[in-house]
């Protein structure tokens, strides 16, 4: 089975190795990377990677400020795409988290009957009080996030999701494909979330805003979750902030967007159930002298941008900022003011 993962990095240099190698764990075949505006040795990095069959490696074709749509846009066309049984649209700080069998792509879409699509919903692991950058694997250092079933006081939570072949694809989004709301019911494709249900109609059928790229929660993560680590280290989220995101250059993530993934209530350990493989990989894969210097490069880039940014009074406030945060989505803490409830051991 080939499996194409297709990705758009900016300044990931620390992290590639671990998400490839992960990856490759759990049964993709194929990587597909999109760069643009790299300043700590990630293009170099997939050069190098490319050159050595592992990946393929692509500038990114945007021309417009949407990277992320651009890229995908051309990746539908690419044969490594258009080759592949199944392909997986995540960023490079999502982890497909996977129960089922054994643990691989394969067999979770064989537990979810073979659909076409399958969408898992996110998990957001917290920052949990690390604030220095470590050249360590993130599944080792991220254990804690918000409970499963509710985010933000929401119990819907957003998703990605694999595509099959034979999907009746119009244009594929950064969350979930679509299809021509005109396609006649019996065209329309089989489709499930994590736990191998049938998605809503709703979903479906792309049938509002508030349905596009979220499913209900609950249930939805017996047979795969997505981990995702957006926050990292303190020190790698004010980097993170300083070169904006993949989709909108130099957009800024505020405290809110720290504070909503930042919820250590739950405690989940069930990633690491390949950290013994992944780690005996990246060992392996570091044992290319040329990678393990780019790979190296990269993390001294990284800490240098952090040293640069610390320097500023700007981000000095912006990390102090983010240090006194609650430990409490925005939503939560309000719901708690709201219902007299609100204390301040409550936000810790």
């Amino acid at each position: 089975m080939r499996i194409t993962a297709v990705t758009c990095v900016k300044n990931e240099g620390p992290f590639l190795l671990e998400w490839i190698v992960y990856n490759r764990l759990i049964g993709v075949t194929d990587f597909l990377f999109y760069s643009n505006d790299c300043s700590d040795g990630t293009d170099d990095l997939l050069d190098a990677l490319a050159a050595r069959g592992l990946v393929q490696h692509l500038p990114n074709p945007a021309e417009g400020r949407n990277y992320q749509m651009e890229a995908l846009k051309h990746a539908r066309l690419q044969t490594i795409v258009t080759d592949a049984d199944w392909v997986w649209v995540a960023d490079v700080d999502e982890f497909l988290n996977i129960h089922a069998g054994d643990h691989t792509i394969p067999d979770l879409i064989a537990t979810c009957g073979n659909p076409q699509a399958i969408s898992v919903s996110f998990q957001f692991f917290a920052n949990d009080g690390v604030e220095a950058f470590e050249d360590a694997p993130v599944i080792a250092q991220f254990t804690r996030s918000h409970n499963p079933d509710i985010c933000c006081a929401d119990g819907s939570i957003e998703v990605k999701t694999l595509v099959r072949r034979d999907f009746p694809l119009q244009y594929y989004g950064a969350h979930r494909p679509f299809f021509r709301k005109a396609l006649a019911e019996d065209k329309r494709p089989a489709w499930t979330d994590g736990g191998g249900r049938r998605v809503p109609f709703r979903f479906l059928m792309a049938a509002n805003r508030d349905h596009i790229r979220k499913l209900p929660a609950k249930g939805a993560r017996s047979l795969a979750t997505l981990n995702h680590y957006a926050l990292r280290s303190l020190d790698s989220y004010l980097v993170k902030n300083d070169r904006g995101d993949v989709n909108r250059e130099n957009r800024a993530f505020d405290d809110t967007y720290w504070r909503e993934r930042n919820d250590p209530a739950y405690q989940d350990l069930s990633i690491q159930r390949h950290l013994p493989a992944l780690e005996a990989a990246l060992a392996d894969l570091k044992s290319d002298p040329e990678i393990a210097t780019l790979h190296e490069e990269a993390v001294r880039l990284h800490r240098a941008k952090r040293d640069e940014l610390l320097a500023q009074p700007s981000y000095q406030a912006m990390r102090d900022q983010l240090r006194a945060a609650p430990a409490l989505p925005p939503q939560e803490e309000a719901l708690l003011r709201d219902l007299g409830l609100w204390t301040k051991e409550a936000a810790q």
